[in-house]
């Protein structure tokens, strides 16, 4: 192990819980061990998961928030004892690995539950919601604080939680910690004075309204939190173990509006002063640890940083309260482990937090540990299949239902969560296959074939593997996206696999292969608007072909068009937007988090946005558009950069496949545009069959 890593491999306590290393495993969304938006159970895929990266060496694991009563059909989890004589099984086991575990249990959503349309109607039609209750009880799911507008859909409010009901959950908490402890589980965690979830939106004074105890004064808005703490410690005992989930700042200006890093803005929420006074009254309510990040969901960036946000965005804030309170503190947020041991070694925090990385690679931290640190697959933060909640203008959430219903799963590890679909099924008629383009599916598919014992042989028309993902990844921000790119070209080389370079294969026959897999990608869309050749393509900029001067205008707002903006403004330029939808990055898929950045980092440069906007001409310095109301105005500018999406490039055109015979396969864009997500899954999906 390099010596700069030694200081996260020593150990610490939290509270008399000794845990051998300082990386901790946060909790994700799907991965908790009582399921995940379905009755509560213990869900053998989650065990599955956290035995596996227990066995790599974590410190401290935390499954996935589990909400104390069932999202679908209201049961309490302590209501489910069968469930925890299995978890005591499963601890008995976990605990060979030297590993600890703490289950996170939370109060709920409150104003952040994401609403897909249904659940819009539930909210708003009583007779609706009346009927849907016995499943999903919108009415309770949405409680909160006080009554304040749903995150995701207008007109949804939440419903203020009786006194009753608040004391009815924190007697859950208690019970559901007992049955936890009595099971073996090391400790518990509280989720959460953390994202402005149910807990927090009462601890945040622009989320609570109310007049009782339970709102109006510091004391007030935290007493929920200190009761569940107190009432857990008298049940457990004051030696078991309670962790609170975070946020030391909300950054956050109001509903709906989050504060991008370097914006100088009001905090709605809570501010650095309040916090240093939080952390000192929630440890002497009895909390035993913090884990730590920013934000809210108004701000969710920070909590769940794209790739725009920078490296360690929360070390920062997460040292500076750590002066503030003598209980261990935990930092999460695009963690570096050189930086996060840096900070350790210094006393500036206790533990490094991490999520995602373990959806992308179970054994990143053996891999760290053993000195193959290039060996670790890199989590490229693309939020596409572990949290791709999506929102744009006036949708509520559009994730797809069977996303909602299974998080936690990878973009670029399809095995994850997913061990009964996606597995390694060792071949008994071994083929020589041959892939035409060596992009991210050619060569995913050619390492799924290689350790089923195929023979791949990849074919690609240029000097290198990468294909379209290489002008992708070109950005400045994206130095993930590039690390990928190497990782995938030196897991093709360890596996020996044949790679033919500056070959374009325009005939497949003449191949001679057993199986053909076409992965030729896309090709950028063209637009029937005068002068559209003579502008930039997105791939000519992304490419270094083609230079911009200061002032350039993006026809298409998409996610490529506003990450060409987004580099823009680095390079201090001054770019305009052209969207012909109702709003920017207006497509499922994309995590609010990611595109949310986007749009309020454009409102913070004051980035010329022109929405509901068409392009009628391109000119040479400058274009025509047509403008929501009908009418034709110019916008003048050094340069146009045209990204209004791609289109397939599948060598072979679907009326002639069949004279191929059933031997060829399509990956990827070449048959249907997606993401990296749909590019990596769909070349398993191939690659398993053969």
């Amino acid at each position: 192990m390099d010596p700069k890593y030694e200081a996260l491999f020593t150990p610490w306590k939290i509270g008399n819980c000794e845990i051998k290393n300082r990386i901790v495993m946060c909790s994700m969304g799907g991965t908790t061990i009582f399921g995940w938006m379905e009755p509560c159970h213990f869900d053998k895929e989650a065990a599955k998961f956290l035995l596996e990266r227990a066995q790599n060496n974590v410190g401290l694991i935390l499954p996935g928030m589990a909400p104390i009563r069932d999202v679908m059909g209201g049961r309490w989890l302590y209501q489910n004892k069968q469930m925890f004589k299995e978890l005591k099984e499963f601890m008995d086991e976990f605990h060979k690995t030297g590993c600890k575990l703490f289950v996170q249990l939370a109060a709920g959503f409150g104003r952040s539950m994401a609403v897909n349309d249904i659940m819009v109607k539930m909210m708003q039609n009583k007779a609706f919601g009346k009927v849907g209750k016995a499943v999903f009880d919108m009415d309770y799911l949405t409680a909160s604080a006080s009554a304040t507008p749903n995150r995701w859909a207008d007109g949804c409010d939440s419903r203020p939680f009786t006194r009753d009901e608040i004391h009815e959950m924190v007697r859950a908490f208690a019970k559901t910690a007992r049955m936890c402890k009595d099971a073996g589980v090391d400790g518990v965690e509280i989720h959460a004075v953390h994202e402005g979830y149910t807990i927090d939106q009462f601890t945040l004074k622009y989320a609570n309204f109310r007049e009782d105890e339970y709102g109006g004064s510091f004391e007030n808005r935290y007493r929920f939190a200190k009761e569940i703490v107190q009432e857990i410690k008298w049940e457990c005992g004051e030696d078991y173990p309670v962790s609170l989930r975070y946020s030391v700042v909300s950054k956050t200006k109001g509903f709906r509006q989050g504060a991008v890093p370097g914006e100088e803005y009001v905090e709605a929420g809570r501010d650095m002063e309040e916090s240093e006074e939080a952390v000192k009254f929630l440890q002497d309510a009895g909390y035993d640890m913090l884990n730590c990040d920013n934000g809210t969901y108004d701000a969710w960036y920070w909590a769940h940083p794209p790739q725009y946000m920078p490296k360690n965005c929360n070390l920062e804030d997460v040292a500076h309260i750590r002066k503030f309170c003598d209980i261990p503190v935990a930092c999460a947020g695009k963690m570096e482990p050189e930086v996060a041991a840096q900070a350790i070694a210094e006393g500036r925090i206790d533990a490094m937090a991490v999520a995602r990385q373990f959806l992308v690679d179970p054994e990143w931290v053996t891999k760290l540990m053993e000195g193959r640190e290039e060996d670790i697959k890199p989590c490229i933060r693309c939020h596409n299949a572990c949290f791709n909640l999506a929102k744009y203008g006036n949708t509520p959430n559009i994730q797809s239902l069977d996303d909602s219903l299974h998080m936690a799963r990878c973009a670029i590890n399809p095995v994850t969560m997913h061990t009964n679909k996606y597995k390694i099924v060792p071949t008994r008629r071994p083929k020589t296959i041959a892939i035409i383009g060596g992009g991210i599916g050619g060569m995913e598919a050619a390492l799924v074939l290689k350790q089923r014992g195929h023979n791949p042989i990849i074919y690609e028309k240029t000097d290198r593997l990468g294909g379209m993902f290489i002008n992708a990844a070109a950005f400045s921000f994206k130095e993930a996206d590039k690390e990928l790119i190497e990782w995938y070209r030196r897991e093709i080389a360890k596996q020996n696999i044949p790679v033919n370079f500056n070959i374009e294969v325009k005939d497949p026959a003449t191949l001679g292969a057993d199986e053909v897999i076409v992965a030729t990608g896309a090709v950028p869309k063209k637009l029937p608007v005068p002068g559209f050749d003579t502008a930039i393509g997105a791939v000519q900029f992304l490419s270094g072909e083609k230079t911009v001067g200061d002032n350039v205008i993006i026809v298409g707002g998409g996610l490529t068009g506003c990450e060409i903006a987004y580099e823009l403004t680095l390079q201090g330029k001054h770019p305009a937007i052209i969207e012909m939808k109702e709003d920017l990055i207006a497509v499922p898929g994309v995590c609010l988090a990611n595109s949310s950045f986007l749009r309020e980092y454009f409102q913070f440069k004051k980035v010329p946005v022109y929405l509901n906007t068409r392009i009628a001409e391109i000119r040479e310095k400058g274009v025509t558009v047509t403008g929501p109301d009908g009418k034709n105005f110019d916008l003048e500018g050094d340069d146009v950069i045209v990204s209004v999406g791609y289109a397939p490039a599948p060598l072979v055109k679907k009326e002639d496949r069949k004279k191929l015979g059933s031997n060829i396969h399509f990956v990827g864009d070449c048959s249907a545009v997606g993401n990296l997500r749909s590019v990596i899954w769909g070349a398993w999906d191939v690659a398993m069959k053969l």
